[in-house]
């Protein structure tokens, strides 16, 4: 048997480490308490700047020492090397922006047989930006129809019926006006009872969205003799010498919107009963 005369190589050990241990990385994490090696300075994180990189310390007599992030602190008698915290990614939404319930990692459902219709680019943008998300989970599908006029058209191609519904959008439905003539007609025909048709009392979509949006305490009046859209962008001071330029106008007015709180009560409740209704067997 050999003996080893001069024991273990003490070069294979981590001969360096200092007596309490190497440093260790360690986010920094307000209300936890460490001392400054350097200074002895002991206090709670009360403040993390990572912008700067320094970190501040509040002592049991209420002094406040701020420090550079990085070694040099003792956490629970152990050397620590403090970095800025990490970041946690942005909170899941729990609400729609039609103020729904959120349901997340949701597939969109199969689209259902039953429609609606929305008479107008615009309205169809400004419904998809508030209630899309809602739509897409209950698999509704949203059709832009260009003119109440060819309402009529669309609904015999379609042909509803049970299972089969129909859920309309129109601007301006106002008692005695074209689109309150043709929609008492369809309510009269013969599937009216797979059809509803609703609207809001604006004169154009546009108004549905809080003035307040715009810096506006109200939508200004526009005079019958002037398009109503371009006398809008008169008062803001918008171009509207082309179709571009109210596309333009419009778009700037839906980018306001963020959630169903921006829209006007009296438009919130007709798209609300639509959906309810080619939902519901």
């Amino acid at each position: 048997m050999s003996h080893d005369r001069y024991g273990s190589d003490v070069l294979t050990d981590d001969w360096r480490r200092p007596k309490k241990g190497r440093s260790v990385d360690t986010p920094a994490e307000k209300g936890m308490v460490v001392e400054d090696a350097t200074t002895g300075f002991c206090g709670e994180i009360v403040k993390v700047d990572r912008d700067i990189g320094t970190v501040t310390l509040e002592d049991r007599r209420n002094r406040r020492k701020v420090f550079p992030l990085g070694p040099g602190f003792h956490l629970d008698g152990k050397p620590v090397t403090l970095r800025p915290p990490v970041r946690s990614g942005p909170a899941a939404p729990t609400r729609t922006a039609s103020g729904s319930m959120a349901v997340q990692g949701a597939k969109a459902r199969v689209a259902r047989a039953s429609r609606i219709y929305v008479e107008g680019r615009h309205d169809a943008e400004l419904v998809e930006k508030v209630w899309g998300e809602d739509l897409r989970l209950e698999g509704v599908v949203v059709e832009y129809l260009g003119g109440v006029d060819d309402l009529g058209s669309h609904l015999k191609d379609f042909g509803p019926g049970p299972g089969r519904k129909v859920g309309v959008l129109v601007d301006h439905l106002v008692a005695g006006s074209k689109e309150s003539r043709i929609a008492d007609a369809v309510r009269r025909g013969p599937n009216g009872a797979h059809v509803l048709i609703v609207g809001h009392p604006y004169v154009d979509v546009w108004q549905a969205v809080k003035p307040q949006r715009l810096g506006l305490e109200t939508w200004p009046a526009v005079p019958r003799t002037m398009e109503w859209k371009h006398g809008i962008c008169t008062h803001l001071g918008w171009p509207h010498r082309t179709q571009a330029d109210v596309a333009q106008a419009w778009k700037r007015i839906l980018g306001t919107v963020r959630s169903y709180a921006d829209l006007e009560p009296a438009l919130l409740g007709r798209v609300e009963e639509l959906i309810d209704f080619v939902t519901t067997d």
